[in-house]
């Protein structure tokens, strides 16, 4: 058992359950696909979340429209104070568009929305629906460091199921990557602060409503990255924390697909690489890539080592075909597409509720084709 503190604070969990927490003034933002519709993860998620009693559950849902109706009544099932945003309607893409917020759609755009309608609640809790380890008391240590000093948490475990290591994208890309932009700029508080996150790219974290308030958000799969790098600029080094969550078990993505760990990459490491040219850093995108493998090819052997001392498979080939596979994403970051904070833009969490009920509404009574 660790105890050992980062550059940001660490609060380790050495013991069973989760300390008292203010769950009653939190809003918990849980997106979903279609993908989690009756999946047993996304229902041992819901059960959980009905035991801690949350003020507040936003779904923001990604759904063709013939899956709204049923999707929304499955929702409605569990004793929650539930609300169901379908991101996907036309009223909200005419809502969007007329504020000048159209684009591209991911998850980052869903929980964005999500966030408006959270801000009502003094805390807010952001987490995935895919964890088939899932406990409320997950909430419960996110939370614990707002109501005692600090203003963002994030969460941080292990991921080793099945007699191996996950966590592929945040072990052999962003680690490895933030590790050669540090040796390049060793000064840089803001790369030791995206170092010092045990898993940066997990998608569980909490903030005060003023926090979240004032954080751009990426559209797509730099949603976790981007999070952390508004709460540095929100509330510095000081005013974050990670939390322990302990185990942790949720579905996996191949390598390649239009959703596979490539793809994503490329959206994390553009992330990355917009939020450290902001604070500073100024990457040479000729030398980088290179600089990247060489450190990513010296974790796929500590990784070997590791499995190997704790009796897992390793397939140290495959692995080093996925960092060849990484470094191709290593790129200058392109246009910025961040949606902005809500509290800088005049479209009105009320309406984005409205939009979302009337196209539920007409989806389920099959007036309404959406994406």
């Amino acid at each position: 058992m660790e105890y050992v503190q980062e550059r940001v604070a660490t609060l380790h969990a050495f013991g069973e359950g989760a300390p008292d927490a203010p769950a009653d003034r939190a809003a918990v933002v849980v997106p979903m696909t279609e993908r989690e519709y009756a999946g047993l993860a996304a229902e041992r998620v819901l059960s959980e979340l009905e035991a801690l009693e949350p003020a507040r559950v936003v779904v923001p849902l990604r759904a063709p429209a013939e899956r709204v109706g049923a999707f929304r009544e499955w929702l409605d099932g569990f004793d929650l104070p539930l609300e169901t945003l379908w991101c996907d309607g036309p009223r909200m893409a005419d809502l969007l568009a007329d504020a000048g917020l159209d684009g591209e759609r991911g998850k980052g755009r869903d929980v964005w929305l999500a966030l408006g309608r959270a801000l009502e609640e003094e805390y807010v809790v952001v987490h995935d629906a895919d964890t088939k380890s899932y406990s409320g008391d997950y909430v419960r240590r996110l939370l614990f460091p707002l109501a005692n000093g600090f203003d963002f948490s994030k969460g941080y475990y292990a991921r080793v199921e099945n007699g191996q290591l996950y966590g592929r994208l945040f072990r052999l890309f962003y680690t490895p990557l933030v590790r050669a932009l540090r040796e390049a700029h060793p000064d840089s508080e803001f790369l030791e602060y995206m170092a010092a996150f045990r898993y940066a790219l997990a998608g569980e974290f909490a903030a005060t409503g003023d926090v979240v308030a004032a954080m751009p958000v990426q559209r797509t799969w730099g949603l976790e990255v981007g999070t952390l790098a508004a709460a540095y600029d929100a509330v510095g080094v000081d005013g974050a924390a990670q939390v322990d969550l302990g185990s942790y078990e949720h579905d996996h993505r191949a390598v390649s697909g239009p959703t596979g760990l490539s793809d994503m990459s490329r959206s994390v490491g553009a992330a990355l690489m917009r939020a450290a040219e902001e604070h500073g850093v100024d990457p040479d995108y000729d030398a980088l890539p290179e600089a990247y493998r060489t450190v990513a090819e010296s974790y796929v052997n500590r990784y070997a080592a590791d499995a190997a001392f704790n009796g897992l498979s390793y397939d140290r080939g495959g692995e080093r075909d996925q960092v060849r596979t990484y470094a191709e994403s290593i790129a200058a970051p392109g246009p910025d597409t961040r949606l902005p904070p809500w509290d800088e833009v005049a479209l009105s969490p009320d309406d984005v509720a409205a939009a979302a009920k009337a196209d539920a509404r007409d989806a389920a009574n099959g007036d309404v084709t959406g994406e």
